[in-house]
């Protein structure tokens, strides 16, 4: 209790304080010396102030009153008694606790305080439970730890957030009036409950997300927006404008109607907001549940679903489309994702780490599969080689596969422009370098060591943590030559690597990159792409039929034309991709370690498999 009443200031040891200020020097000294010390050790160690012992000067011990001094004992007499000539001993320093702080000064404190440390704080004591309720405090702490900005007085900016969001960012032709509903009371709200039934609660779901919606996948962002928690679903642009930006719509938005109580909406559909409901099932997962589907339907009936999605996803109509066996997967997609309408579950993905050697910086990139659309692949860097994982999928290679492999050991001398547009040539060149790899592979393998049925391919399996055998533009290096020089190399000098003297070092490419063509016969959805390129290696794609049934891994080329594009040759089937980077800035992506990084690769991977 000591301890207690000297902290706050009131109690006995105020009394004292006060009845000493009263009292003069010599009484006060008196007093001092016959009572008992207002504190003790605990309290003195709690302020962080020692115990102070009196000071014996040149009275010696009868300084305390003894009979050795008769000052002393005068000067603990009565009125008359003469004053003692011993000095009085120096008073100690003020003592100054947290409490007696001014309180804005506290409000400052604590406001720099991380916000899962107040409520904690506010238990010490009634004075710093009654500053906690500041809501400057409170304000800074969901600008500085979620970046809310809004002011919750002003209701015209923080009303209408999401229908202005939705109606001019998301779709221009949506007309405003229709995700008008009745604005919550932010009036009376105050930015304590924000943190602690909002922002603090739901921390989790922040980041980036993929939907279990079988072999499509897709890319969720869960983000503050404002004083919303909103799960933004981004969607490639329309095949085949590869390099413009991305289109997002809101899936659900998590946000206070009352104080104390958020409430979850779904988002889905053409009739606005309605009821929802979102579960953390486990650490990294979570799922969402709507609770009125039937805001999901249309008047007009499937029908009319149809093409509005129609026009939504591809940014056409049916009739457009004249390819049979595109409108078949067109209208497949949209029979499975409709069944997910009403309730998806979510895994946490993360964005590749960079490290320093990286042939360029890893993400996100969206690129052209045929008739499949424009779909999501991060690429990643593993040593010596280099995945690029679908983010987004189709019936035939699913989200979670990787969809290319880079063997950045392998570096390829393309022929000159003449050359390759023979597309024959182009074949003999990869053809030469994948007989190349698989001597590599068998000279590496252990002898008596044969692939079982159930092993991975060669290029399917795990890129050992070496160096990449390139260098960059701006650092200028010799390059190991796998390729061929000129025309593209011949078998003999091919066969001559193994046991002869080595190739000559080709030399880096150039800041403006080599001429770069299609061969012909090979098919691309977009015919704008670079016309020159930086640098090619050897690489293997992924395909499979209807069903990710017999999938194998065929060779092919990466071409990598900037920092932000690349592109794909499949040699068997004639065909091009085309990659341009998602220039998004997405936060809570980056993984805890690279370890996890890889962890969640393989749990993506083996979902779909």
């Amino acid at each position: 209790m000591a301890v207690c009443a000297r902290l706050c200031g009131v109690g006995q040891a105020r009394g004292c304080r006060r009845r000493q200020q009263r009292k003069g020097p010599a009484e006060a000294a008196g007093a001092a010396a016959e009572s008992e010390p207002d504190t003790d050790p605990e309290e003195e160690r709690i302020e962080g102030v020692p115990v102070m012992a009196r000071p014996v000067g040149a009275c010696g011990a009868s300084g305390h009153g003894g009979a050795g001094d008769p000052g002393a004992g005068l000067a603990a007499g009565g009125a008359g008694s003469p004053v003692s000539t011993c000095p009085q001993p120096p008073q100690p320093p003020a003592r100054c606790s947290l409490l007696e702080l001014p309180p804005e000064l506290l409000v400052e404190i604590f406001a720099s305080l991380p916000g899962t440390d107040l409520p904690s704080l506010a238990q010490v004591c009634t004075k710093f439970r009654r500053i906690l309720n500041t809501d400057t405090i409170w304000r800074r702490r969901c600008r500085e730890e979620y970046g809310v900005c809004e002011n919750l007085r002003k209701l015209e900016i923080t009303g209408v957030s999401c229908r202005d969001v939705y109606a001019k960012r998301i779709n221009p032709r949506v007309k405003s009036g229709r995700f008008m509903k009745i604005l919550p009371d932010y009036e009376h709200m105050e930015y304590r409950d924000v943190y602690t039934c909002l922002l603090h609660r739901y921390r989790h779901i922040l980041g980036l997300w993929q939907p279990d919606i079988g072999p499509y996948g897709g890319l969720l962002n869960v983000v503050v927006d404002g004083l919303f928690i909103i799960g933004w679903m981004y969607l490639p642009p329309h095949d085949p404008h590869v390099d413009d930006p991305m289109r997002f719509k809101p899936l659900f938005r998590i946000h206070l109607m009352e104080r104390k109580s958020a409430t979850v909406e779904c988002m889905y559909g053409h009739k606005g907001p309605h009821n929802g409901h979102i579960q953390i099932v486990k650490k990294d997962e979570f799922s969402t549940k709507c609770n009125q589907t039937d805001h999901h339907r249309m008047s007009g009936g499937r029908q009319e679903e149809f093409r509005t999605w129609l026009r939504e996803e591809w940014g056409r109509t049916l009739e457009d489309i004249f390819h049979e066996h595109m409108q078949e997967l067109i209208l497949m997609k949209f029979i499975y994702t409709s069944q997910y309408d009403n309730c998806l579950t979510y895994r946490r993905i993360y964005l590749p780490p960079t490290r320093p050697d990286d042939l360029i910086k890893p993400g996100l990139f969206k690129g052209t599969y045929g008739s499949h659309g424009l779909e999501i692949v991060m690429l990643s860097f593993h040593g010596k080689c280099a995945k690029g994982t679908k983010i987004t999928g189709d019936p035939n290679i699913p989200a979670g596969q990787q969809t290319v492999e880079i063997d950045l050991m392998h570096r390829i001398q393309l022929p000159d422009v003449e050359n390759l547009r023979n597309f024959n040539e182009l074949s003999r060149i990869i053809l030469e370098v994948r007989e190349q790899v698989r001597q590599e592979q068998q000279q590496q393998q252990p002898e008596g060591q044969e692939e079982g049925p159930g092993q991975a391919p060669p290029s399917a399996r795990e890129c050992p943590p070496e160096p990449p055998a390139y260098q960059k533009p701006e650092q200028p290096a010799p390059a190991p030559s796998w390729g061929a020089e000129g025309g593209g190399g011949t078998e003999k000098g091919l066969e001559a690597s193994g046991d002869g003297p080595p190739a000559a070092p080709e030399p880096a490419p150039s800041e403006g990159g080599q001429p770069f063509v299609l061969p012909a016969g090979v098919i691309s959805r977009n015919e704008d792409y670079p016309r020159t390129c930086r640098m090619c290696f050897y690489g293997t794609g992924l395909i499979a039929g209807h069903g990710f049934t017999s999938p194998e891994r065929t060779p092919g080329v990466f071409i990598l034309f900037d920092e932000d594009r690349f592109g794909f040759i499949w040699l068997e089937l004639k065909s091009f991709s085309l990659y341009s980077r998602i220039k998004a800035t997405f936060q809570n992506a980056e993984p805890p370690s690279p370890e996890a990084f890889d962890e969640m690769l393989k749990n993506i991977q083996a979902l779909t498999t």
